[in-house]
């Protein structure tokens, strides 16, 4: 069985306000849309076909050399954007996953059960809806009296009666790919000049063929990003499911609402994060360690049994046994051996100290090699 995954990345965004792609605006260090990707393979273990439009060098930039492109040119809508994708994939694959790339929430285990939905479903849709008391602008899920789903109508264009209804078409889809590129060409022109994706479902019950709508369990996975208040909603719903997965690896986070940490960070258990820390992508930090409070770090292997305090390491390492700060700065290329203390407002940069070497306060070391056990008191620069 045969699944492609296509992205919808082709729009601009315009309520972001930014001369920037709406999928490249950042979540915790990444562009928006390597979210979408990663679930995606996730799901799949297939790259994923992107539709790119409006700035589609700068997406082809962040996006990787495996993953194909089809440009949708003119940009009328999420159908007419599916549609640029007809000429890669029809007759090469069995099943189409569809996501939009400003839903950067989604999780591959979610894609998963989309695509195995589909899998024992005899209609050619499975749709992803969430059931909230926020719409936030999607279209609602309209069924019949047996619970059937007949429509997703567009808030738009939805009666009073239909726009209290609480189950939101999150637009999502799974397809059957036999069925979806002719169906593809039914759908008609909208009063904005645009053919929403969201016409197929009417199109298939209207052939009395099943639409299986498939249940967020965790709603914070449907926001999407359309402004940059949304991104920041999206940003802490992610910041959290982050931070629970590392309490609940035997991480612990003080205050963790205040410790941000970026995916591709590792963590031993046990270690101890203290508030306004922020790990970026890239850091390695050992078992048994205390960082933070008011701690930068990034791109840097710390071993285990470590103490950072108040501190900022770029692009260092430090074995085992270490202690730095208050108020240290590790620069790029900085490298302390096992045992290493470095004291307050201490700097430094393309350098080795070895094993137990005690480097005092106010010292500065630069493009040096430092023996083991040495003593450098205060006010030193090298």
């Amino acid at each position: 069985m045969k699944i492609s995954p296509v992205i919808l990345a082709a729009g601009q965004g315009t309520r972001m306000r930014s001369k920037h792609p709406k999928v490249l605006h950042p979540l915790l260090g990444k562009a928006m849309i390597w979210y979408s990707l990663e679930a995606a393979y996730q799901a799949t273990q297939v790259p994923a076909t992107i539709v790119i439009g409006h700035g589609a060098e700068a997406v082809k930039q962040v996006s990787g050399t495996e993953t194909q492109y089809v440009v949708q040119e003119c940009q009328l809508g999420t159908g007419h954007a599916l549609q640029q994708a007809a000429p890669l994939l029809k007759g090469k694959t069995d099943l189409v996953l569809v996501i939009p790339g400003d839903l950067p929430l989604l999780t591959g285990e979610t894609l998963r059960k989309m695509v195995a939905t589909q899998l024992h479903h005899a209609g050619p849709i499975t749709m992803l809806t969430v059931i909230s008391g926020d719409p936030r602008g999607f279209g609602r899920v309209v069924r019949d009296g047996k619970g059937s789903v007949l429509a997703v109508v567009e808030e738009a264009q939805a009666t009073s009666e239909q726009l209290i209804i609480r189950e939101l078409n999150v637009g999502a889809y799974c397809f059957t790919a036999d069925w979806l590129w002719p169906a593809l060409s039914q759908i008609s022109l909208s009063r904005k000049g645009e053919y929403y994706l969201t016409d197929l479902v009417g199109i298939a019950s209207a052939c009395s063929l099943s639409v299986q709508p498939l249940e967020l369990e965790d709603a914070s996975e449907s926001i999407g990003v359309n402004t940059r208040v949304h991104l920041a909603e999206a940003e802490a719903a992610l910041q959290q499911r982050i931070n629970r997965q590392w309490m609940l690896a035997g991480v612990t986070l003080h205050s963790p609402e205040t410790v941000t940490i970026e995916p591709e960070v590792t963590i031993g258990a046990d270690t101890v994060i203290w508030p306004n820390t922020h790990l970026r992508a890239g850091t390695q930090i050992g078992e048994d360690c205390e960082i933070g409070p008011n701690t930068l770090i990034e791109d840097t292997r710390i071993g285990n049994r470590c103490k950072v305090f108040a501190s900022v390491l770029e692009h260092a390492v430090v074995e085992d046994d270490v202690d730095i700060g208050p108020f240290g700065h590790l620069r790029k290329g900085a490298h302390l051996a096992q045992g290493v203390h470095m004291g307050n407002f201490g700097e430094i940069k393309s350098s080795y100290l070895g094993p137990g070497t005690k480097m005092g306060h106010f010292s500065y070391i630069g493009d040096a090699t430092i023996g083991s056990d040495v003593n450098i008191g205060g006010y030193d620069h090298l």
